[in-house]
């Protein structure tokens, strides 16, 4: 009898009927998905070059380091110097001048906000890869810090997740529901598109790992691949870790900052991953350790022990999910990236009078307490200098420091092991490649019907399988645009311009192949090319809409104007019918007792 026929037949229950069904349709989805690989990205937030072990740290990442030794570690990786707008790219392959986050809203001045590419959220001209992948037949999670909007429309659960559960600001505290900084009322959290709440025993990098294996199970019976997105909020300020974990490193910082950021150099060089003969500049905003009182370089040491603690225990986290998928046997078909959204944090929120006054109210930072639930801690400049050494510069400015961050791909999938690329790449280059290993059609600036803005990036495939060294050819140019730092890169080179008090304002020109940390500036050996540069410069800023910076402009003071429109202005009209009607009562009052004394009087 035909299979028609079975099926048919009144002789099967109608429920065995169903379950079959159900197995062929399984059946089928297994085998049109077969060897397409499960897709796993990890977003460290805020981790210089070299804080990971397999890049130069002391740090223990056992976990990140295997994935390294697992594929490819990309040694000349770029983002954006500050989260969202690396996080619009990462998730589009899109220039963020482009898809609307021309700048992070927090940072934005008011002469930009709403000006083309300035919404500071997620355009809809940009296709994100959660959209792409989910249409072509991949689940879509995503759990953590979100930051690219959150009004409905520019929540994750609107830009191709299935599953989401977000963390919408720069940021919030690592063991409670609440604001981190004085630029938010509340922690802003949403599932599935909703706002939720977090639970009572939460800590950030293990619920996030917690909410990312429960997305996955949910569906793992269902044969179809997954793609899992992973927003770390270690090391975002508040720096929090568990105290087992950063006693672990007490003593092993006491010898300072300049002694780990030359020690971190050293090892970078033995593990190949920069030349033995390029130089490292001492940072102008780095202090010396040796002038510190005894008590003061215990608290700096401490400071960076609980950097380091909360690094490992994302390390651990990531860990708990690799263990899980193994035991799923989700594993071995799984292709990991691991990077950062920029690199190291040197802001010190106690060096602002209005955020410090602000952290004195609502947190510690007794040193007993540094880590825990209610304390605040950051690194400051001169260990945020060791985190990105060998590098110069550091987060919101363009300086490599800043804009070159730790790039790891594994998992498979004619991926090499145990390599190390020298290639320059950019975040715009990570959708293309994760769309290539998926076997999803790239779009060409027409998705769907509809015209979209088109990617820019290009696949790291060819390196990652040992058919190419170069991922851009020498002759192209790739720019870059934040907060009025700015930079060109082409070939070896890159043109620099830093805002004060990091940069002089000035054009700058270096090979950052023999040069990475931009101490010989060549600009007046190469006149040419450097002219040539600064007019490649001038070219992508026109076709990406780059908008001059108002003068004077400074992150730190355009986030306290920011925290005074969104936060206390608000606060202060939402309470005027109560500071009014204190005021009549007090007149009030003030009439009475006037009016007593003068008839006491006569």
């Amino acid at each position: 009898m035909h299979l028609q026929g079975i099926f048919m037949s009144r002789a099967l229950p109608k429920a065995l009927v169903v379950a079959v069904c159900a197995a062929i349709a399984t059946l089928s989805v297994s085998a049109a998905d077969k060897g397409r690989p499960n897709i796993v990205v990890l977003v460290a937030d805020d981790w210089g070059y070299s804080d990971v072990g397999s890049f130069g740290s002391e740090i223990s990442t056992p976990t990140i380091d295997q994935l390294a030794k697992e594929g490819v570690r990309f040694s000349d990786f770029h983002v954006a110097a500050s989260c969202s707008p690396t996080r619009s790219m990462l998730m589009t392959g899109v220039d963020n001048h482009l898809n609307g986050v021309g700048n992070m809203p927090e940072a934005m001045p008011s002469e930009h906000q709403g000006k083309p590419g300035y919404s500071g959220v997620l355009n809809d001209n940009a296709v994100t890869i959660a959209t792409m992948l989910k249409d072509s037949g991949y689940h879509t999670y995503i759990a953590g810090k979100w930051h690219l909007g959150k009004t409905v429309d520019t929540l994750p659960s609107n830009r191709g997740f299935e599953r989401s559960f977000i963390q919408a600001d720069s940021g919030s505290d690592n063991w409670e529901e609440r604001p981190y900084i004085f630029l938010y009322n509340k922690a802003s959290w949403f599932e599935n598109g909703k706002e939720a709440h977090l639970p009572k025993d939460y800590y950030s990098s293990t619920f996030i790992v917690d909410q990312t294996l429960k997305d996955i199970e949910a569906d793992n019976r269902d044969g179809k691949p997954f793609f899992a997105y992973l927003g770390f909020q270690a090391n975002h300020i508040p720096v929090q870790a568990p105290k087992d974990v950063i006693d672990k490193y007490k003593g092993r910082y006491k010898n300072g900052w300049t002694a780990l950021r030359n020690e971190r150099r050293a090892r970078a060089v033995e593990l190949g991953l920069i030349p033995a003969t390029s130089g490292m500049v001492t940072m102008a905003s780095t202090d010396n350790w040796d002038a510190l009182s005894d008590e003061q370089k215990r608290y700096e040491e401490r400071r960076m022990e609980v950097y380091a603690g909360m690094a490992e225990t994302m390390d651990r986290e990531i860990g708990r999910l690799i263990t899980r998928l193994k035991a799923m046997h989700e594993y071995d078909n799984t292709v990991f990236v691991f990077l950062s959204d920029n690199g190291s944090e040197a802001t010190d929120p106690y060096d602002i009078f209005a955020l410090k006054l602000w952290l004195e109210m609502n947190y510690t930072r007794d040193l007993d307490r540094l880590g825990s639930k209610g304390a605040f801690s950051s690194i400051g400049p001169s260990w945020a200098s060791a985190s990105a050494s060998p590098l110069s510069g550091y987060k919101f400015f363009a300086g490599e420091g800043g804009l070159r961050t730790p790039l790891i791909v594994s998992g498979g999938h004619g991926i090499q092991a145990n390599q190390i690329s020298q290639a320059f790449t950019h975040v715009t280059d990570i959708v293309p490649t994760l769309l290539e290993l998926a076997g999803v059609q790239a779009h060409d600036g027409h998705y769907q019907g509809k015209a979209v803005l088109p990617m820019t990036g290009s696949s790291l495939v060819p390196v990652l399988q040992g058919k190419s060294h170069q991922v851009h050819p020498a002759d192209q140019p790739i720019g870059y645009e934040l907060s009025g730092s700015s930079a060109l890169f082409k070939g070896d080179y890159k043109l620099v311009k830093n805002l004060k008090p990091v940069g002089d304002e000035q054009w700058h020109l270096y090979n950052i192949a023999t040069d990475p940390g931009e101490v010989i500036d060549v600009q007046s050996q190469m006149p040419e090319r450097f002219a040539s540069m600064q007019a490649d410069y001038a070219d992508y800023a026109r076709n990406n809409g780059v908008l001059p910076m108002p003068a004077g402009y400074d992150y730190k003071r355009q986030g306290q104007i920011y925290a005074l429109v969104h936060v206390f202005i608000p606060k202060l009209k939402a309470a005027m019918p109560w500071i009014v009607v204190c005021f009549l009562l007090l007149i009030g009052g003030v009439v009475a007792l006037r009016r007593y004394r003068r008839k006491k009087t006569l």
